[in-house]
């Protein structure tokens, strides 16, 4: 989804549906224990804007893993994280550096 449709009102994080909890906490039904884009999107928030698609075959390497779509989240104009996939699989998230450098940044909860 892109950062556009992201910001339409009713607009929800991709993939599979959530369901609540008891205490009213979030549930991940599909997978648990997999971090999924549903869960990343709970957690972080919808991205800025986004590079490539997860349908996308190209690929781009970056902190030596390929990816095929980069979340990308901005604060005050610049960029301070970034979130890599390679299809429906997390690749990671990366705290960006003043230098550009990107330091890996473990998932918040």
């Amino acid at each position: 989804m892109s950062a556009a449709a992201a910001a339409r009102p009713g607009a929800g994080p991709p993939d599979s549906p959530r369901r609540q909890g008891t205490a009213g906490e979030p549930q991940f039904a599909v997978h648990p224990g997999k971090v999924t884009r549903r869960k990343v999107w709970f957690l972080l928030g919808a991205p800025s804007d986004q590079s490539g698609s997860v349908n996308d075959p190209r690929t781009h390497e970056e902190q030596g893993l390929r990816w095929n779509e980069k979340w990308v989240y901005v604060e005050d104009r610049e960029v301070v994280r970034v979130v890599l996939w390679n299809r429906y699989d997390f690749l990671g998230a990366f705290r960006v550096r003043r230098d550009g450098s990107l330091e890996p940044e473990p998932l918040p909860g």
